[in-house]
């Protein structure tokens, strides 16, 4: 597998060396240079086929010789060792619960492969690893679960005060050993920032071996796909071939693994990104100017993205034509006022509690609906966290309903630890250069 730079089509490096170096120097995002085609005979039959080996195949067809067979079984297996059900909630409305990993929360798949990738590739001997993280939310504690206590490792994890539920900070702060946390007197866009700025500072690359595990690192989008095939796959098994995925997206990089399985071969009649009012997409695809603003603090945290890293990945995917991707991309936005009904319409119509995240997209596919009466495809919105990570946004009728998992309990009886930077660069490169 090579792969170039969304701003140098020439660029080819190895699998390998865009794990450990994240972004290009030329601050593009590293992309496959060939996006080969799954066989139709395994489309086809996929309904017979565990999460692990459509995730094996999956991962193969892209990595090509990178990592040996046997390799990659063993890091898919015990990397995705939880499940993702697609839980019907009418004959043709499903939920994709993506919230069953260690840190409740999808970005399980991506910190979990990804780690154990570079574990993988780590020798003994090699210079300390310092991953550095951005993070709105999820991502944080998915990644100091995915590196927690790994050999030659070191990671960093910045996130903007008061902008984390109490749950997502206990997961982020309370680790120790290998796991550091800061938090930015910032927003989430502040903390991704200030890590780009790092990677491409000469001074910090030739003292300390940097590399991300926020999406940026294509380690992360790879094993996102996974779940988007094995959710066809439950959905086939029931004799529904025609799915729609909504998608809570913030930085892009779920619904950029989405599409990267539809490139793959992933028969997908439409993709819905939605958003809260942290809305450059939706803006873009209604103006055709893409155009960054601060993020807003809103119930679904960790969509309050306003420069959102991925989607030069998507305009990629689609070689910059955006008529091309408003034919498989639909992307709408919502208040907090509307994401308060999402949750009551859910819990009253459906008898399902959702997290902000959650309903939004479950919001979108009703939009979609109206606005497309005679689709009558199976609509699948992906659950991107548990419910229990936002206990202050629940009207408390909604919030007694939400059962604690055990791991929640124990982190409460566990000190917190979080340095605080602010926002200028300078800052947070004198903390890293004092180690």
């Amino acid at each position: 597998m090579k792969l170039y730079s969304t701003n140098n089509k020439d660029l080819r490096v190895s699998f390998k060396e865009a794990v450990f170096n994240s972004m290009p120097q030329d601050k593009g995002l590293y992309m496959p240079v060939e996006i080969p085609q799954l066989d139709t005979d395994f489309i086809e039959n996929i309904e017979k086929y565990s999460l692990p080996e459509i995730a094996y195949k999956v991962a193969s067809t892209l990595l090509k010789d990178e990592i040996p067979a046997e390799d990659l079984k063993a890091i898919i297996e015990d990397a995705i060792n939880f499940e993702a059900p697609a839980v019907k909630l009418d004959d043709k409305t499903f939920v994709l619960e993506l919230f069953h990993g260690p840190s409740l929360a999808f970005k399980d798949f991506g910190a979990r492969f990804m780690s154990r990738v570079m574990a993988y590739f780590l020798k003994d001997g090699e210079q300390l690893l310092d991953v550095l993280v951005a993070t709105s939310g999820d991502t944080g504690g998915a990644v100091a679960l995915g590196f927690l206590g790994l050999p030659n490792t070191r990671v960093t994890i910045l996130y903007p005060e008061g902008k984390v539920s109490p749950i997502q900070e206990l997961q982020l702060t309370t680790n120790g050993e290998n796991i550091r946390a800061v938090e930015v007197k910032g927003t989430f866009d502040d903390c991704q920032a200030l890590v780009k700025q790092a990677f491409a500072d000469d001074e910090l690359n030739a003292k300390f071996r940097l590399t991300s595990a926020n999406s940026i690192n294509i380690s992360r989008l790879i094993p996102q796909t996974f779940y988007y095939f094995n959710t066809y796959a439950q959905l086939k098994k029931q004799g529904l071939n025609d799915v729609i995925f909504s998608v809570p997206s913030g930085n892009f990089g779920n619904i950029g693994a989405g599409l990267l399985a539809y490139k793959l071969g992933l028969p997908v009649k439409q993709f819905i990104a939605a958003t809260n009012v942290n809305d450059t997409v939706p803006r873009f695809l209604e103006s055709g100017v893409y155009e960054t603003k601060p993020s807003t603090q809103t119930y679904s945290n960790a969509m309050d993205v306003g420069a959102p890293s991925n989607w030069v990945r998507i305009m990629d995917l689609f070689d910059q034509d955006v008529e091309a991707v408003k034919k498989v991309v639909t992307s709408y936005r919502f208040t907090d006022e509307e994401t308060l009904r999402g949750i009551k319409e859910l819990d009253n119509k459906l008898n399902y509690v959702a997290c902000p995240h959650t309903a939004i997209a479950y919001l979108a596919i009703e939009k979609y609906r109206s606005e497309n009466p005679s689709d009558e495809s199976a609509a699948v919105f992906l659950s991107t966290a548990h419910a229990c990570k936002f206990p202050d946004i629940f009207p408390a009728d909604l919030a007694a309903k939400i059962e604690i998992p055990e791991q929640v309990k124990a982190l409460e009886s566990k000190p917190k630890h979080a340095d605080q930077l602010g926002t200028d660069f300078e800052g947070f490169k004198g903390y890293l250069l004092k180690g």
